[in-house]
């Protein structure tokens, strides 16, 4: 897979991003994905009155000379809702561009792809000092509204206390597909306590853990130190010996968050920030398509 340009992550129209990324995507998909109202088509049965005309196949009509109706697997149009981590930790940079700015153009590329589908869409951005709510809609308006927040939701203290959201995720009632899209940067399990909440409302979750290629390898060139974004905490990384015990450190810890998330039934991606969305994409559409079974 190549690596994500840092340019093309530069690129500050949201909008076009994600119309960009979507419908390059989307050509190499041979089965359409977005058939009038949300629908899947799976078969075909002859035309009986009173069918709407609507889903008259007009194709299948040039080839048979008779009457179809498309028949849908099944409506797919769902309620997406993005939880964005905004803490200071997504101001992480790597590669030129930060996880806040790989965020905002995941969640556009995944909102705008979400859109095509028929689906409404909203947008949580965790602060410190509260929740940014933009409650999911699915008119085309509302898709506008969602690149402006996500162009303006910047990283900055800590994660979001509890009290902020409680009562905020439970309200829905119609199928959900609640993503989640974090650092996982915890220091008292904060983020954890966050999913153990979702969870309980049982919507589908998708959790997109961003990750960045020096943090994996430890690889900050000429620096001998790093310093916390959220505590201001400073650590020497000069010493050779510090790289392995700090990779191993690194593998028990995304073992540990792998393990857990599979445990509360969520499903979880690891994210590289030098890496294309499209795996993102592939997952959004697996987690849309087991909804509807």
């Amino acid at each position: 897979m190549q690596p994500v340009p840092a340019h093309l992550m530069a690129v500050k129209d949201l909008s076009l991003f994600a119309r960009t990324v979507v419908d390059g995507f989307m050509t190499g998909i041979n089965k359409s994905l977005n058939k009038g109202a949300g629908l899947e088509f799976s078969q075909y049965r002859s035309y009986q009155p009173g069918d709407d005309l609507r889903w008259l196949d007009w194709k299948m009509y040039g080839r048979s000379d008779r009457y179809y109706i498309r028949e849908s697997e099944v409506e797919t149009s769902i309620s997406v809702r993005f939880i964005v981590d905004a803490s200071h930790s997504m101001a992480h940079n790597d590669s030129g561009y930060t996880k806040m700015d790989y965020a905002r153009h995941l969640c556009a590329t995944l909102g705008y792809l979400a859109h095509r589908q028929g689906d409404a869409i909203g947008l949580y951005g965790l602060t410190e000092k509260g929740v940014h709510v933009l409650a999911a809609r699915r008119d085309p308006q509302h898709l506008q509204r969602f690149y402006y927040q996500l162009e303006n939701l910047e990283p900055g203290g800590k994660f979001t206390e509890p009290g902020y959201y409680k009562n905020i995720f439970g309200a829905s009632t119609t199928r959900e597909l609640t993503v989640i899209v974090t650092d996982f940067y915890e220091r008292a399990g904060e983020i954890s306590a966050l999913l153990k909440e979702l969870g309980a409302y049982r919507h589908e979750l998708l959790l997109f853990h961003l990750v960045g290629r020096n943090e994996l390898e430890l690889d900050y060139g000429n620096y001998t130190s790093l310093r916390d974004l959220e505590t201001g905490q400073t650590i020497s990384i000069h010493a050779p010996e510090m790289r392995a015990a700090y990779q191993e450190r690194l593998r028990e810890r995304l073992e540990m968050i792998r393990h857990q998330m599979l445990e509360q039934g969520v499903f979880y991606r690891l994210l590289r920030m030098d890496v294309p969305v499209d795996q993102a994409l592939r997952d959004l559409l697996q987690q849309r398509q087991k909804m509807m079974r």
